[in-house]
C-alpha cells in the first residue's frame, strides 16, 4: 500500500520579481510543489532504510513506472552517508529516531512544500516525542517499506545569488507583524530573479513555536526556497534530553542538520545548540546544579555525519558552513557559551578547503576575515586567529524589536556593535563570492554612517553609562540624560577641537580588510584608524570606543512612556522577549545592548585648528572586494555654543 501527500499548486497572490533580460538562466521552480514519496506494505519495520532517488518526468512527486533513478546522490541517515547506485538506489542502517534526506546536488532540485520549505527529508522517530508544549513529532512507527526522494532538473549554473538572515526572533503575533513588515515586504519588492535560496541563520521564533505556520506563510511570499538553521529560540524548552529538543522544529522544518548544492558551492547545516547542557558538558554553567540551559557545541554524531558528507564533495567546491552560534564571536570572545567550543574539531575536518562561515545569535553584524584574532577565542573555542572567513548575519529583529518605531512603524532596533536592522545579499561566481549587507529601506549604497566623538559626547555618554548599570530595566525613575541633553552633535565648538575630537565611522560589514578615511571640504583624505584591529586582543570598549550615532538612537526610548487611559496597563509601553514590560520614563536600552564598542568602528583624527564656519565632512570606505561606499553632511565650528532655544528675552516687552 502507498501512501502520499501532494501539496496543491501555491496560489497565494505575490508581486513576482521582474527577470532581466540579460539574466543568466535559473531553474528556482516555486510551482515544483510535493513530498517525498513514502511507501508503506509488507516491508514496514525493516532495520535497513531503502528506496529510489529518481527523476520525477512527470513532477507527481510519486515514483511512477518507468522514472528513473538518479545516480551518485548522496543520501544520509544523519550518521552515514551513502551515493545512489547506477540505479539511483540506497540502503543505509536505520535508528529509531533519525532523519533521512538527500543532499540536493547541484544538478538537480527537490519538491518544496507550499510554504516554499525543501522537501528533501523524512523524519522517523518511531515512538514520537516525549508530551512537549508545541507538540513535537507524532510516533512515526515502523520505519516504511521504501522512502523515494524525488528530484526535477535544475539548470542553475555557477553564478547566483542567496539572501541570509539572522534572527527573526519574533516573541509574538506583533512581532511577526514586523517580520511580515521587514522581510515580507522586501521579498515583494526586491527582484530574486537570481536568487536560489534564502538561510535563516537561526533563532527563527523567540521561544512561541505555534507561529511558525504565520512566519512560512509570510516568508512564502518570495516564491524562493527557503532553508533554517536551529537556533536556542527555537527549541522545545521542556524537552530534557538533547535528542528531542529540536523535535518540533524538525516537525516543521526538517532536519536540524544537512547539506544541499547550489552551483559549485556545498551549504552545510549544523545544529551547534546543545540543550540542556547540563551534567554533559565540562562547564560550569553546564553543571547538573546549575539552571538549565545550552551550550554552542558540535555533537560527535553531527562530526562523524559531517566527514561522511564530505568524502563526497570535491576539495575546490565553496563550503558554506552554517550554524546558529558564532564559530568565533567578537561580541561574546569572552564566553564558551556563545561560541563553538569544539571549533578545533571542525576545522580538523574542514581542512584546507575554501570554507565561509555564517552564522547569528548575537544580534550583531561581524566580519571577521581569516587571521583576525581576539583573546577570548583560544580559550573558549580552542582556535586562535580565525581559522576561515565568517559572518555574524546580526539580526533581522535587530535590538530584539526594541526602541521607538521608524517611518514604517517597525522598531529601530539599533543593533549591539551599532549596525541598524537588515541582511545580507552573497554573490556567487563558481567558488568565488561578495557579501553585502542590506538594511531595510535604504538599499544596498547604505555601508556606514558617521558621527563626532567629543568631550562633550564622552560626558555625556559617561553619565548614560552610569545609568544604565543602575536602572537596567525601564522604571518610573527619571534618567540622568537622554537625547535631549547632547545638544546639537554637527556643532563643534573651540574646546571640543582642542580636547580632543574625531569622527567616528561604523561601516556595519566592515572587516579588518576594509579602509576609511574622511575628507573635509576639498581637502586630502585622512586615514582611519580600526579602533579593534584584531591582532590578538580583548575587547575595547567605553566612551573612547563608543559610536555615537548608534547609541543617541539606543539612548531614549520614549515608547516606554507611551500609555493611555483607554489601553490602561494592557498598552503601555511596549514588549520585549518574553513579554518583559518596557514601561516608565523615556530612558536607554540595557547596558549590555549599547554600542559602548564595535570591531568595525573606525577613528579619525579632527584637526584642533579647524576654522569656524560651515563645513562638508565626507566618510569614505574601501571594502575587500575594492567596492566604494561614502555618507556625507554638513557640521559647524563655533566658538560657543549658541543658545539653541526660543529667546524669551527678545519679547519681554510686548
Amino acid at each position: 500500500m502507498r501512501t502520499l501527500t501532494i501539496g496543491a499548486l501555491l496560489t497565494a497572490c505575490a508581486l513576482l520579481p521582474f527577470a532581466p533580460v540579460n539574466a543568466p538562466a535559473h531553474a528556482k521552480d516555486p510551482t515544483y510543489i510535493g513530498t517525498v514519496d513514502i511507501v508503506r506494505g509488507p516491508g514496514d519495520g525493516a532495520q535497513t532504510a531503502k528506496g529510489k532517488v529518481f527523476l520525477d518526468a512527470n513532477r507527481n512527486a510519486t515514483l511512477d513506472k518507468g522514472e528513473v533513478g538518479v545516480e551518485g546522490v548522496m543520501v544520509s541517515n544523519g550518521r552515514e552517508v551513502v551515493l545512489t547506485n547506477a540505479d539511483g538506489d540506497y540502503e543505509l542502517p536505520a535508528y529509531g529516531d533519525m532523519n533521512l534526506f538527500v543532499s540536493k546536488p547541484s544538478t538537480h532540485t527537490t519538491p518544496l512544500s507550499e510554504q516554499m520549505v525543501p522537501q528533501f527529508y523524512y523524519v522517523h522517530k518511531e515512538a514520537g516525542s516525549p508530551a512537549l508544549r508545541f507538540g513535537g513529532i507524532a510516533p512515526t512507527g515502523p520505519l516504511p517499506e521504501a522512502i523515494n526522494f524525488p528530484l526535477i532538473e535544475d539548470r542553475v549554473g555557477p553564478t547566483f545569488q542567496a539572501l541570509a538572515f539572522g534572527d527573526t526572533q519574533p516573541y509574538s503575533n506583533r512581532e511577526i507583524s514586523y517580520v511580515r513588515d521587514t522581510v515580507g515586504t522586501m521579498l515583494t519588492q526586491r527582484d530574486l530573479s537570481t536568487v536560489e535560496f534564502l538561510i535563516f541563520e537561526g533563532d527563527v521564533m523567540g521561544d512561541d513555536l505555534s507561529l511558525y505556520d504565520r512566519f512560512k506563510n509570510i516568508v512564502a511570499v518570495g516564491k524562493t526556497p527557503q532553508y533554517f538553521v536551529g537556533g536556542n529560540h527555537d527549541i522545545d524548552f521542556d524537552a530534557t534530553s538533547d535528542a528531542d529538543s529540536f523535535d518540533t522544529f524538525r516537525r516543521e522544518w526538517g532536519p536540524e542538520y544537512y547539506s544541499f548544492s547550489v552551483g559549485n558551492v556545498h551549504i552545510i547545516v549544523l545544529d551547534n545548540v546543545r540543550y540542556p547542557c547540563n551534567g554533559i558538558d565540562d562547564h560550569p554553567f553546564c553543571a547538573v546544579d546549575a539552571r538549565v540551559t545550552y551550550n554552542g557545541v558540535v555533537s560527535e554524531r553531527q562530526l562523524e555525519w559531517l566527514r561522511n558528507d564530505l568524502a563526497h564533495v570535491p576539495e575546490d567546491k565553496l563550503i558554506i558552513l552554517n550554524a546558529h552560534i558564532p564559530f568565533q564571536s567578537y561580541t561574546d570572545q569572552a564566553e564558551a557559551k556563545h561560541q563553538t567550543d569544539n571549533l578545533s574539531a571542525l576545522v580538523d575536518i574542514l581542512g584546507d578547503r575554501p570554507v565561509l562561515g555564517l552564522s547569528g545569535h548575537t544580534h550583531t553584524t561581524e566580519n571577521l576575515v581569516k587571521g583576525v584574532e581576539y583573546a577570548g577565542w583560544m580559550p573558549n573555542t580552542g582556535v586562535g586567529p580565525a581559522p576561515f572567513h565568517q559572518i555574524v548575519t546580526g539580526g533581522v529583529s535587530g535590538a530584539w524589536w526594541t526602541g521607538d518605531l521608524n517611518d514604517d512603524g517597525v522598531p529601530h532596533g539599533t543593533q549591539r556593535l551599532g549596525s541598524p536592522r537588515g541582511y545580507y545579499v552573497f554573490d556567487f561566481d563558481s567558488a568565488a563570492y561578495t557579501d553585502t549587507y542590506v538594511t531595510f529601506g535604504k538599499g544596498e549604497k547604505a555601508q556606514l554612517h558617521a558621527s563626532f566623538n567629543t568631550p562633550r559626547f564622552r560626558d555625556w555618554a559617561r553619565a548614560l553609562f552610569a545609568f544604565a548599570e543602575v536602572h537596567p530595566a525601564p522604571a518610573d525613575i527619571v534618567p540622568s540624560v537622554t537625547v535631549n541633553d547632547l545638544g546639537d552633535l554637527n556643532m563643534l565648538t573651540r574646546a571640543d577641537l582642542e580636547g580632543g575630537s574625531w569622527v567616528a565611522v561604523n561601516v556595519w560589514n566592515g572587516s579588518r580588510e576594509s579602509t576609511v578615511s574622511v575628507t573635509l571640504n576639498d581637502g586630502p583624505a585622512i586615514a582611519g584608524s580600526l579602533t579593534q584591529p584584531g591582532t590578538g586582543e580583548g575587547m575595547l570598549k567605553g566612551v573612547d570606543y563608543a559610536d555615537p550615532a548608534a547609541l543617541i538612537k539606543q539612548a531614549t526610548q520614549g515608547r516606554s512612556a507611551f500609555r493611555s487611559t483607554e489601553g490602561g496597563a494592557q498598552t503601555a509601553g511596549f514588549e520585549a522577549w518574553r513579554g518583559i514590560k518596557w514601561v516608565g520614563q523615556p530612558g536607554p536600552f540595557q547596558p549590555w545592548m549599547l554600542t559602548r564598542m564595535s570591531n568595525h568602528l573606525w577613528r579619525v583624527d579632527l584637526p584642533a585648528d579647524l576654522p569656524n564656519g560651515v563645513h562638508q565632512l565626507n566618510a569614505q570606505t574601501t571594502d575587500r572586494y575594492g567596492r566604494q561606499f561614502s555618507v556625507s553632511f554638513t557640521f559647524e565650528v563655533v566658538d560657543e555654543i549658541p543658545m539653541m532655544d526660543w529667546n524669551e528675552a527678545l519679547w519681554a516687552d510686548n
